[in-house]
């Protein structure tokens, strides 16, 4: 799982990095430019779409919109393992990204439940 409550196992951008087949690999890079454009608002062509082993990994490969992202940065600098772990959750940041993933909601109000 993510900082922010994404489950990794289930992320397009992921399961492409774990596809051995180049041509599928290639056909769910398409896909997920499309989606991150529908869904986020990114600009991102299928070259942009980078290999990413998970957001908390202290090195190896991270997408480009991962390393960018502010809620990552602010949980890493906390020392929190998830921003359940916070004492500022649920802040603005994840409020906006709840907006179009209610899926990290849920699971972050789980662990929140259970500290």
């Amino acid at each position: 799982m993510g900082y922010c409550g994404l489950r990794c196992g289930g992320c397009p951008i992921h399961v492409a990095t774990r596809e051995t087949d180049p041509a599928e690999q290639t056909e769910q890079r398409i896909r997920i430019a499309k989606l991150a454009s529908e869904h986020y608002g990114m600009v991102l062509k299928p070259e942009d779409v980078t290999d990413c082993d998970g957001c908390r990994v202290a090195s190896g490969r991270l997408f480009s919109g991962c390393a960018k992202c502010e809620i990552r940065k602010c949980a890493r600098q906390r020392g929190c393992s998830t921003c359940a772990h916070c004492a500022e959750y649920p802040c603005d940041a994840l409020e906006k990204l709840f907006l179009t993933d209610p899926g990290a909601k849920a699971a972050l109000d789980d662990i929140r439940s259970r500290l």
